[in-house]
């Protein structure tokens, strides 16, 4: 069990999007995400967390999906729910939700209703399938997405299924990232011209629009459309991955002949080597390449290449990355009230940002809301929840 406490502050540090007000309706996945990225930035983030917390979902004291936030708790479903959200979205820029098509507007809280409370409000949908299309109304994942764009096709062994790339191609990187950015160029539109809109962030949309380099390269006869036979997808054997004598791995991208020949020199490739450029001779050349990887261990070959420009690298571990000495050197990664965790990216030289607050606990913040964003007294009567964890169900 986790123990409720105020999260710890960091004082005098706001932002660029300081003063910028954000209302998230809960949910999983790129939804938070998104607002996380927008708090890292200096939004005030309140998230509108429902009773009993999400159907799946960690301990909310260590999700850091909800660090930078503030959070209030308001059940949609009863009477007065919707009024109290529409308080909300009256007081702020930016409203984010990522229910089904039409959930939204079934609970009286649509951007029709939003809007007539707040013209200038930007209205952000993160959804997989998009607002519209055969597939808008039926569920689905990360990996469900990313198979339909032609993404997931791309990733793993030939020889093998393709590889799931965790939830970071489909939900945050196609998802979060373009209804980050969708929201920022709506709330420019918003204070050019008064007026807010709705931003329809599909993770399908925002995942095919990450391909567009390679659908390039597809038509100028540059890539070939099947997995593991190509520059950038492991075909290459150049650019990959490797086992080493302890069964740890290296991650080759030596690209460039100058690289190349870097690479080739410190690995001490047997001479001579398969050209490089005769990819008929590619399966040979990778061949020699795992034998000389797997002479010693990642770390061995780590103080090899190090201080290089053969561009080789040791495949980290999650817990191993923090500890680089160059993510080190830049505070990558960070350690908040007592969750080690990547800092806020990226780097700004006039309104810098920095994990100001630990994850908000589901109903926290509402009297601190409440007084801040001008609410009537009476906004919030339902009681602060049990701090106990919400285990996924």
């Amino acid at each position: 069990m986790s123990e409720a406490k105020t999260p710890t502050r960091t004082p005098g540090i706001e932002g660029p999007l300081a003063g910028v007000r954000v209302v998230e309706l809960a949910g999983i996945g790129p939804g938070p995400f998104a607002a996380m990225l927008l708090a890292d930035l200096g939004a005030d983030v309140v998230r509108v967390d429902r009773p009993g917390g999400p159907g799946l979902g960690i301990d909310p004291a260590h999700d850091v999906t909800n660090r930078n936030k503030r959070s209030v708790l308001v059940d949609l479903k009863a009477a007065d729910g919707p009024a109290r959200v529409l308080d909300l979205a009256e007081r702020a820029d930016v409203l984010i939700e990522g229910y089904r098509p039409g959930v939204a507007e079934r609970l009286g809280v649509g951007p029709g209703d939003c809007h007539a409370r707040n013209p200038r409000l930007v209205y952000g949908r993160m959804t997989g399938w998009g607002q519209d299309g055969p597939l808008a109304p039926r569920a689905g994942h990360d990996i469900g997405y990313i198979a339909l764009t032609g993404t997931l096709g791309m990733i793993g062994d030939p020889d093998e299924p393709p590889a799931a790339p965790a939830n970071l191609l489909g939900d945050y990187a196609g998802g979060s990232l373009y209804l980050v950015v969708g929201i920022l160029a709506a709330l420019h539109h918003a204070r050019e011209n008064g007026t807010g809109q709705v931003v329809d962030a599909a993770i399908v949309d925002g995942t095919a629009h990450l391909s567009a380099m390679i659908h390039g390269m597809l038509a100028a006869g540059g890539w070939q459309d099947r997995r593991g036979a190509n520059l950038l997808d492991g075909g290459c054997p150049f650019y990959g991955t490797y086992e080493t004598a302890d069964g740890r791995y290296m991650a080759v991208g030596a690209l460039e002949p100058r690289f190349y020949a870097e690479f080739t020199r410190l690995l001490g490739l047997p001479d001579p080597a398969p050209a490089r450029d005769d990819m008929a001779r590619w399966p040979e050349l990778r061949a020699a390449v795992a034998a000389r990887f797997r002479t010693r261990t990642r770390d061995e070959w780590t103080a090899v290449f190090e201080d290089s420009d053969a561009c080789t690298a040791p495949v980290l571990s999650l817990r191993e990355a923090p500890h680089h000495p160059h993510l080190a050197a830049r505070s990558t990664f960070t350690d908040h009230d007592g969750i080690t965790q990547p800092a806020p990216a990226p780097r700004f030289s006039a309104t810098p940002t920095a994990v100001r607050t630990g994850p908000a606990l589901p109903g926290a913040d509402t009297e601190a809301v409440v007084r801040d964003w001008g609410l009537a007294p009476g906004w919030a009567p339902a009681p602060l929840p049990n701090p106990e964890v919400h285990h996924p169900q």
